[in-house]
């Protein structure tokens, strides 16, 4: 009589690591393409301030391309024109203490494309409600009206 040996390779869970990504994956192009149907510009930021992403109308309004955005830290975006006081203040210390903020003006001289009066519009977006995890960390909208 033949016996069953046990596999040493468990079937994956449904809540397992795959499952996991290919949801993070389903979130990110559904935020994705919500963002990019908005005419204002937008980043998506994460958590340590870098750019995950922008919709047409930043790449449009500020006249910078994908390479010179996506994965640099935001105050890094156009040889630091972004290094902006009022933005880093915006960012590292309300933002965090509020998780948003809306209708902040900014105005500021960009070397190419000249003065901007911005209006800015920020939230920061849990994927579980009130907690952070390594799996859906949150990502940061940046609106620029």
């Amino acid at each position: 009589m033949e016996t069953i040996k046990k596999s040493a390779v468990q079937p994956r869970s449904p809540v397992g690591v795959d499952f996991v990504e290919l949801l993070w994956e389903k979130s990110w192009i559904y935020i994705k393409t919500v963002v990019d149907v908005v005419r204002e510009p937008i980043l998506i930021l994460d958590k340590d301030l870098r750019v995950m992403a922008a919709n047409d109308s930043f790449y449009r309004t500020f006249q910078v391309e994908l390479e010179d955005t996506e994965k640099r830290v935001v105050y890094e975006l156009g040889n630091g024109q972004w290094n902006i006081p009022a933005l880093r203040k915006l960012l590292e210390d309300i933002l965090p203490k509020n998780t948003f903020f809306k209708g902040f003006e900014v105005d500021h001289e960009f070397p190419f494309i000249g003065r901007k009066v911005m209006i800015l519009n920020a939230r920061e977006i849990h994927f579980k409600e009130d907690t952070s995890s390594k799996d859906f960390p949150p990502i940061i909208l940046l609106a620029i009206e």
